[in-house]
């Protein structure tokens, strides 16, 4: 990628008589003729990075670490104070729950036994019995409940731990007595990894490989590279997590993301390499040709990507963060791996992908077909009626949007998961026992005496939509007391968000007037609630901020007003289109799904990968377009043409993803499906109708003024190009006036 500021420099002289002129070559084709030349050592270069950060990586393992923290909100600011002063809700708990029609008085004597062996355990810092508190058994005396306090944070402890704890309270279970456990270290003990998604996303990616080139050899090269990047990518997470806060949600995340990238940026360089030998370049040519031209789109589409997940750092959001520097790390390598791995595998396996794709041109030749035909005649029926093909396609994208006005922000809980798990049957069992606020209590902290602890505590058991209020607790140095305020209705209800609004904004004060002490609305409810409205709050910033850089970077390309604003608004209705789908399948349960909230940070996350991602097809189309234009100066021919060379490929880039992300709906988690549809319908959106016809329609519109640029803001912008400098026309490089 090259940088020039005002006018270009003068053409070079003319080649003498009878000798070709040496096309220059750019920075990436001597990147790529260095990969040639030195193939092995660059193949041994990788090899020894996978196997070093693999390596390494196992022996320091992993810190991953939950931190959805945030600083100022009062549900952080109970939090704190609970650990300050050193309250028992600091902690973290596991619950055992009893049901015996009978009355759970009647198995007491196996129940007891149980607990006994689960305060052995390791993990476990105590046992409370449900015979010994009677708030611990519904009214009419069928389900109870023991609490099992762990000695450390639910995320950090083993699962080892956890799932002994399961087994050892199922064992006492009979034909009378049906015994469950819950809480939020039970649902991570029980999620299991398996690899099914990510093998299902890479056999689909090989078939349509395989079928794109039909030839196996050449399907493995883009695969190949894909995956030395995301295997070395996951090991320098690992390593990060040691420095950075990263979720441990953060490797499905970065192999789902990883894997799509990697094969969609080797494909698009890969496609142009197949073209170049079709042309007649040899295959050391057609590998520096390809890295000159595709590579830069590559290099740029990278770093769009980039740009845009670091833009979420800005955000503040605890291991989000995290999640997104090691996505930004993963794109990175993915990046490098595709301009500096690939060609050496093209040097390796250059000669019988030469055959292959020479034989297969001949065939082709032979029955009278010509490259992107098809595509062809699509460019030119929505040439003939640009703006139907307009209309048609954003009204279909606007009703799948439409979902997405009435989304709700949140976190799935036990009452989400399957209804086989324990921890699901757990969460039921005590809503039916105590109610369906009882799963997702609020922890309201009153910092002052134990006067004012019990003032708090009977306002609170008052307050219209609370069941239930527990007699305040005061902390170890009476600094503090906790009163524990059960809703009427369940944890992910709109009226529960309503309480929680009404005890900050109107409770709180007033005890605090009457009182004098700080009242604080806090637990996982309150928390979960604040998290959401805080991203709802600072979206449109990261969104700003990310559509502006984003469409600078365009401006500088292309020489054009129209072309960034354009990409930006498609971007946004694909991703609007995608949360929309999102809204539809797992907030208002299509197709079955369990109905529940979309995870607070699932939407930033996916603008963020999507608006990259949807920039690699914009650059590659438009690219193509501009390079038609600059060499014949035909607004018509360029768009058809450029449609036409990247159909195919922008396509098949786009089913591959589609597949990748798709598999991950396999996943048992529900953030992971909930993350695999978002980002496999945006490029379903962006790849199919967005491209092949909003752009197309667009540009046909706008005609030459499509490549206009006011002469002040040319002068002033540096000028990023994408094409080769031996394909420059000897033509003036400045879009001229319409």
């Amino acid at each position: 990628m090259s940088l020039t500021r005002g006018a270009p420099a003068p053409l070079a002289p003319p080649a003498p008589p009878g000798r070709r002129a040496k096309p220059r070559v750019g920075r990436f084709g001597a990147l790529a003729g260095w990969a040639q030349r030195h193939r092995w050592a660059a193949l041994l270069i990788w090899v020894a990075v996978l196997a070093a950060v693999t390596l390494g990586s196992q022996a320091a393992g992993s810190a991953y670490k939950n931190n959805f923290a945030l600083p100022g909100t009062d549900s952080q600011t109970a939090t704190d104070l609970f650990t300050k002063h050193g309250s028992d809700q600091a902690g973290d708990s596991v619950e055992i729950v009893l049901k015996d029609t009978r009355g759970i008085d009647q198995p007491k004597a196996a129940v007891e036994k149980m607990l006994a062996k689960v305060e052995q355990l390791p993990g476990v810092a105590d046992v409370r019995s449900p015979y010994a508190d009677a708030s611990a058994v519904s009214k009419n005396g069928t389900i109870g409940y023991a609490t099992v306090t762990l000695d450390g944070k639910a995320e950090a402890m083993p699962k080892e731990e956890i799932t002994k704890i399961i087994d050892t309270a199922e064992g006492a279970g009979s034909d009378d007595l049906q015994v469950e456990v819950g809480g939020e270290a039970v649902r991570g003990a029980e999620e299991k990894g398996s690899p099914t998604a990510e093998l299902a996303g890479i056999a689909a990616a090989v078939i349509i490989l395989g079928l794109l080139f039909g030839s196996l050899v050449a399907a493995a090269v883009p695969l190949i590279t894909a995956l030395f990047a995301v295997g070395s990518a996951l090991g320098l997470i690992v390593l990060a997590s040691h420095v950075f806060t990263i979720a441990d949600f953060t490797p499905p995340i970065t192999m789902l993301v990883g894997l799509g990238v990697g094969v969609d940026y080797a494909l698009l360089i890969f496609y142009r390499y197949r073209q170049e030998l079709t042309d007649g370049a040899d295959p050391a040519e057609a590998g520096r040709k390809a890295l000159d031209a595709a590579g830069r789109t590559v290099f740029f589409a990278g770093c769009t990507v980039i740009i845009a997940l670091l833009g979420l750092v800005a955000l503040g959001l605890g291991s989000l963060q995290g999640v997104a520097l090691a996505l930004a790390l993963t794109v990175l390598t993915t990046m490098a791996a595709s301009l500096i791995l690939l060609p050496a595998l093209l040097a390796v396996f250059g000669k019988r992908i030469q055959r292959h794709v020479l034989k297969h041109a001949a065939k082709t030749a032979v029955k009278g077909k010509s490259e992107g035909r098809r595509w062809r005649a699509l460019a030119s029926a929505v040439q003939r009626r640009p703006l139907p093909a307009l209309v048609a396609a954003t009204i279909a994208l606007l009703a799948l949007s439409a979902p997405a006005l009435g989304m709700q922000l949140g976190f799935a809980d036990a009452g989400n998961d399957p209804k086989t798990t324990t921890s699901r049957q757990a969460y039921d069992l005590l809503a039916e026992g105590f109610g369906p606020g009882f799963n997702g209590p609020l922890v309201v902290l009153a910092q002052g005496d134990e006067a004012a602890g019990k003032t708090v505590q009977s306002a609170l058991a008052k307050t219209a939509g609370v069941a239930a209020a527990s007699p305040a607790m005061p902390s170890e140095d009476g600094a503090l007391s906790t009163v524990i305020v059960y809703p009427k209705t369940s944890p992910q209800s709109e009226r529960t968000a309503e309480l929680v609004h009404h005890l900050s904004d109107d409770v709180a004060p007033e005890l605090e007037r009457d009182t004098g002490a700080k009242v604080l609305v806090g637990g996982a409810t309150a928390a979960s609630q604040d998290f959401s409205e805080t991203v709802s709050k600072r979206m449109p910033l990261f969104i700003a901020v990310v559509v502006g850089l984003s469409s600078l970077l365009l401006m500088m390309v292309f020489r054009s007003i129209l072309i960034p604003i354009k990409a930006a608004l498609l971007n946004l209705i694909s991703i609007t289109a995608a949360l929309g789908a999102m809204t539809l399948v797992f907030q208002h349960g299509l197709f079955g799904v369990q109905p529940g909230p979309i995870e607070a940070f699932l939407p930033v996350l996916i603008f963020a990968i999507v608006f990259g991602l949807s920039m690699d097809y914009e650059v590659f189309l438009v690219g193509r377009m501009h390079e038609e234009w600059e060499r014949t100066k035909d607004h018509s021919l360029a768009v058809r043409e450029g449609l036409a060379s990247t159909g195919k490929v922008i396509t098949a880039a786009g089913a591959i993803m589609i597949v990748v992300f798709g598999a991950f709906m396999l996943s048992a988690d529900r953030m992971l499906q909930e993350f695999g549809l978002g980002l496999a319908v945006a490029i379903l959106m962006d790849a199919l109708v967005i491209r092949c016809l909003m752009v197309p329609a667009i540009m046909q519109m706008f005609g030459r003024w499509t490549w206009w640029l006011p002469a002040p803001l040319a002068r002033w912008l540096p000028k990023v190009t994408l094409e080769r400098p031996a394909d420059s026309p000897p033509a003036a490089r400045e879009s001229p006036n319409p």
